[in-house]
């Protein structure tokens, strides 16, 4: 085994694994380690299921031509995605530019309107 290296996960993922990794009788560490294992040997595999799924994700294939298996691996994949997105993304500035107004909370945990043309207003009870 190679050497230990610091790295940084979201805290949900910490918290799903130190929950799953009781039911299973291991630490976050040990479960996050297995999910991880799982995960590279699926991301690595070349066969025909893993390829439909990939041409599903491309949207070159139609989801409902996926087997029930290959649907499982598809909304995975989807799943992931979309966490990593949503943590990485600004999507009020994203919005703001097609000229759609938002709703955010601020520091002070109060709601805040955010007009596309960069006004932001705090929203009253």
């Amino acid at each position: 085994m190679g050497a230990d290296r610091l790295t940084r996960l979201d805290a949900d993922l910490i918290e799903s694994a130190a929950a799953e990794g009781r039911r299973q009788h291991r630490s976050a560490r040990q479960q996050l380690e297995h999910w991880t294992r799982i995960g590279r040997e699926v991301s690595s595999q070349r066969t025909i299921a893993r390829s439909r799924v990939e041409a599903a994700l491309a949207g070159r294939l139609p989801l409902t031509y996926l087997t029930d298996e290959e649907g499982v691996v598809y909304n995975a994949e989807v799943a992931s995605a979309i966490a990593h997105d949503l943590t990485r993304t600004d999507y009020s500035t994203l919005l703001a530019a097609e000229g759609i107004t938002t709703v955010s909370l601020n520091d002070d945990g109060r709601l805040v309107e955010l007009k596309p043309d960069g006004t932001s207003t705090i929203v009253d009870r």
